[in-house]
């Protein structure tokens, strides 16, 4: 692979000519400091604009689950929340957050998909999941955020309900442009 030295990230050219870009950070859980990840401009504002991922969790015997997810990023964390589109069953039973309080290593993939196979793009997020009960001013504010994006949020009661923040450990960036 090819370095490419117009970005100060870690970002090299396959064979092919695709981007990787590869941000990473060490990260600690449960009460630990958690060190700040810096993830370059281009690829916060694709993480930013975009309106679905999909996030990969795996329960204690490392069995996978992906879904699709509506989400905010606020620079520093991914912030999701349990809401009230129809589920067959109560907030803390979903399979998601069972897996993430067994289980807190998540994944979260954000992508442009296109039959020209030249404008491919992905962003991978991999880091640590937590489930956020309502009641503190992080919850808040996610709340706020989410609702600034999604006004579909706005009739909903998300302040009542869990949010699963994603703090991310590595981001890698991937593009054929």
């Amino acid at each position: 692979m090819i370095r490419d030295k117009t970005n100060a990230a870690n970002t090299r050219l396959t064979p092919h000519g695709s981007r990787i870009t590869d941000h990473a950070s060490r990260i600690t859980h449960h009460g630990s400091p958690v060190m700040a990840l810096e993830i370059d401009d281009r690829t916060q504002q694709f993480i930013r604009e975009h309106r679905v991922a999909r996030l990969a969790t795996a329960d204690g015997d490392g069995r996978p689950s992906v879904i699709p997810i509506c989400y905010v990023f606020d620079g520093a964390a991914i912030y999701s929340p349990i809401d009230e589109k129809p589920k067959s069953v109560a907030p803390r039973r979903l399979k998601r957050v069972r897996n993430i309080e067994t289980n807190p290593h998540v994944s979260l993939v954000i992508d442009d998909y296109s039959d020209d196979w030249g404008e491919l793009v992905y962003v991978q997020v991999s880091g640590l999941a937590d489930v956020m009960s309502a009641g503190n001013a992080e919850h808040a504010r996610a709340v706020g955020l989410l609702r600034e994006k999604y006004p579909q949020y706005l009739t909903m009661a998300i302040e009542e309900r869990p949010i699963i923040k994603v703090t991310p450990a590595q981001v890698k960036r991937w593009a054929m442009r």
